[in-house]
């Protein structure tokens, strides 16, 4: 856990322009600056970024808030990664606390992996470009594969001698512990005694994760031998696990987002070649089966995939599970076929990426038409295979979880296979709960004895954002308050609204600002600046909303009368509307109590008081009106 003083240097020193030029080729307009938004397409620039509110907004997309709010959406990370993030770039000590022993322990342990692997990466791409070995053999090979020498940097490609142990040597003289080079499965223990170097002879491909940190290398051998892997991968460690990383993600997540749209290949070559063509929005399952773990990865970015296969290629019917693990998962699916004899990493190489683009655009399809004919191919005029390639589309239809999506899918079937869609809707539904089985009947069973809980907003929600909006934007300031003998006292925001409630036992009822006051009372500090780079992601995705549009006063500086009118009259607001709902209550409650006089009794002294109260408030409000304002 960072430590909150912590927390707050970072919040005051991240300016909000310094961070987003980071990214975005921002140009002056007025105090603010512009700029192309980095989360959607556009021509013309409709992102702002605020320095006086220390702020982003883009006016297209929607997407707004604070440096930390920028760093987490542009880098897809969390909370606590981008204030370290944040921290790195502004060089401001990272104080950790309340951390128990072993989970210190632990956090470190993982920090030296990732550290250990980010001295390998350096060092095995110093020998491509500076040792001879490496630029005969390594570099001469990439370059043979027609990678241009920015593709090669762009992915810190590198090169393992192939002397037993030259990483061992070097990392140990670096001060490197002996038990990292075994963890991180760079190091491999020999049979004679010592360590050995896992990748010796190898061309290097380091393994990125989501934040940028190395996590694991592929490495390719340049020479056939007998019982040698053509690649060898590092091993499953504290940090690794093959089933939740993809190639190229972290190159590829910005793009993904961009485009809304992500392509699935196989190899690490097919992402180079892609990027190389100028597609970068493109990641690797690297060989292996596609996971849920890679799924929701790639669904993090975007909802819409496509799966590129090879014009040759004998492992597509194998592959169809993965793809029925994304149409499960809620995405929405295609597939590019490519040319007999050809690879994504052999097409990419000679055309640019609007030639590409323009080929991947006329040749998706729709997976399930796609396996459909795939299969039909093979069932031929055979009526039974023809049923069991039905059956096996039905399938795939019944996991999409979509009921829509679902019937249209339906539809198309019916008519390709000239089968009514009454009948495929039955197997569908067959499948669907043959799927779930318990699983169903229990989520039936939950719903059923959950209690409806209306969705409906309070009756006084917009008197009480009113008050949250003054709490936010003014909630430090102080006003004066005329008491009736006459004095005068000074009151902070915060506390003047926090206090009337208290003295009419009022509270919100919108539990977003419940937590919002909940919290304001027991921070002492810049509430503005808090709740805008809040760890409570709702909270501070609230906030900025009501910063986003602010009713509550006019805009532009304040004097301290006007201050204390706007909060006085937003508070009497809230009181009144109170008082309003409970006396549309009472009527309710009186023909409730039938039968029981000393209850009615109760109710009617009840609603009496209320007319008065409210009649006295009424006048009191119009008498504010009236009440100088500069």
């Amino acid at each position: 856990m960072i430590d909150q003083d912590t927390v707050g240097r970072i919040i005051q020193e991240a300016k909000i322009e310094e961070v987003v030029s980071d990214f975005v080729t921002l140009h002056k307009r007025g105090v603010n600056y512009v700029g192309l938004c980095p989360f959607h397409n556009e021509r013309t620039p409709s992102f702002t970024v605020s320095p006086a509110k220390n702020l982003f907004k883009c006016f297209g997309c929607g997407k707004g808030g604070s440096p930390i709010t920028f760093i987490m959406e542009h880098e897809q990370m969390g909370y606590a990664d981008a204030l370290r993030y944040l921290a790195k770039k502004y060089n401001i000590e990272i104080v950790e606390k309340d951390l128990s022993e072993d989970e210190l322990a632990r956090r470190n342990d993982r920090e030296s992996c990732f550290l250990m692997n980010e001295y390998a990466s350096k060092y095995f791409e110093d020998n491509l470009w500076n040792t001879d070995e490496g630029l005969s053999v390594g570099l001469a090979y990439f370059r043979q594969r027609g990678f241009s020498d920015a593709i090669i940097k762009k992915f810190h490609l590198g090169y393992s001698l192939a002397g037993k142990s030259k990483l061992y040597e070097a990392a140990t003289k670096a001060g490197y512990a002996q038990d990292l080079l075994l963890k991180t499965g760079l190091c491999n223990e020999s049979q004679q005694g010592g360590l050995i170097d896992r990748f010796r002879g190898r061309v290097m491909f380091p393994v990125y994760t989501l934040s940028g940190k190395v996590v694991a290398f592929g490495g390719r051998i340049l020479h056939t031998a007998d019982n040698t892997a053509k690649y060898l991968n590092s091993p499953e460690s504290e940090i690794y696990h093959k089933s939740n990383e993809l190639y190229g993600i972290y190159l590829a997540k910005q793009s993904i987002v961009k485009q809304d749209k992500c392509y699935l290949v196989e190899g690490y070559t097919d992402v180079m070649s892609m990027h190389q063509s100028g597609i970068e929005n493109v990641v690797a399952s690297s060989g292996t089966s596609l996971t849920q773990g890679q799924i929701k990865q790639i669904h993090r970015f975007t909802s819409n995939i496509v799966v590129l296969y090879d014009g040759d290629s004998a492992g597509i019917k194998a592959s169809l599970r993965g793809i029925d693990m994304l149409l499960q998962e809620g995405m929405n699916v295609k597939v590019v076929l490519l040319p007999d004899g050809e690879d994504p990493d052999s097409f990419a190489k000679g055309r640019d990426s609007s030639e590409f683009m323009k080929y991947l655009s006329e040749k998706e399809t729709d997976f399930i038409h796609f396996k459909t004919r795939l299969l039909l191919t093979e069932a031929g005029n055979d009526p039974i295979k023809k049923a069991t390639l039905i059956s096996n589309i039905v399938d795939s239809i019944a996991i999409i979880p979509d009921a829509i999506i679902r019937q249209v899918y339906i539809k198309d079937c019916s008519m390709q296979f000239d089968i009514s869609e009454a009948v495929l809707t039955q197997e569908v539904v067959k499948k669907i709960g043959k799927n779930t089985g318990t699983e169903l009947h229990n989520q039936r069973k939950a719903v059923a004895n959950t209690p409806i809980v209306s969705e409906q907003l309070p009756f006084a929600y917009k008197e009480e954002r009113n008050l949250i909006t003054f709490i936010l934007e003014k909630g430090n300031e102080t006003i004066a308050i005329n008491m009736p003998e006459g004095d005068v006292i000074r009151l902070r925001v915060l506390d003047f609204i926090y206090q009337n409630l208290q003295d009419d036992n009022l509270e919100f009822e919108y539990p977003l600002h419940r937590r919002i006051m909940e919290q304001a009372i027991s921070y002492e500090g810049d509430l503005r600046s808090y709740f805008f780079n809040c760890p409570d992601l709702e909270l501070q995705k609230y906030a900025f909303s009501l910063a986003d549009k602010n009713n509550a006063f006019p805009a532009g500086e304040l004097s301290e009368n006007a201050l204390s009118y706007y909060v006085e009259r937003s508070v009497l607001e809230f009181k009144a509307k109170m008082l309003e709902k409970r006396s549309k209550e009472l009527p309710k409650l009186i023909r409730a109590a039938a039968g029981n006089g000393e209850a009615i009794a109760g109710l009617l002294a009840e609603q009496t008081q209320l007319k008065e109260l409210r009649s006295m408030l009424s006048k009191y409000m119009a008498e504010m009106s009236h009440r100088p304002r500069n």
